[in-house]
């Protein structure tokens, strides 16, 4: 198996890329070793000292590690880990875990089904390629609230791409959004 790592704009956080599908569907988010138990990949990846998050994406892993740890020394425990779970014949996720797909449609209102639509089509996507996802958390009085998972969550720039980026898609395609916030962790 050969994984490749890529940067993401978050120091903190390494992006994996197995080369093979990492969640079927949706993703999953693991902010601690005790959120991890339905996930024996995130299991194992938080048995490596220094590592406080977990992310999983439809191809790729990304790792958050504390500050006062170098990724030189870290990535090849994780490289490691990931090639153990994936030999192991062992699923990413418990086929009985209750994964909860944020993504998913609802009975939703016209206008939170467009910004849901331009979301998933134009900055997930794009979320992705850094290592993070962005959930839909709401929806009131013109403001729309996300949530910054994976590699987006506490990165320096995701300020700025929430704000100049996806607050002025919104606003320029949806004339009810006023403006876009970040959901309080």
């Amino acid at each position: 198996m050969f994984i490749q790592t890529q940067d993401t704009p978050n120091p903190a956080t390494l992006k994996f890329i197995p080369g093979v599908p990492v969640m079927e569907r949706g993703t999953a988010d693991f902010a601690s070793s005790e959120d991890s138990n339905k996930s024996p990949l995130a299991r194992r990846l938080f048995q490596i000292d220094g590592i406080t998050a977990v992310f999983l994406g439809g191809d790729f892993v990304t790792v958050t590690k504390i500050e006062t740890l170098d990724w030189f020394a870290l990535k090849p425990a994780i490289l490691a880990g990931i090639m153990e779970h994936y030999a192991s014949g062992l699923p990413v996720v418990e086929t009985d875990a209750n994964i909860e797909d944020p993504h998913a449609e609802g009975g939703d209102s016209d206008t939170v089904q467009q910004i849901k639509q331009l979301l998933d089509s134009r900055v997930r996507p794009a979320v992705a390629m850094d290592g993070g996802d962005i959930v839909f958390q709401g929806f009131d009085d013109g403001i729309v609230t996300l949530q910054m998972r994976g590699a987006c969550q506490g990165c320096p720039s995701s300020t700025a791409t929430l704000k100049m980026g996806i607050e002025n898609m919104l606003r320029h395609y949806i004339p009810e959004v006023r403006e876009v916030r970040a959901a309080e962790l």
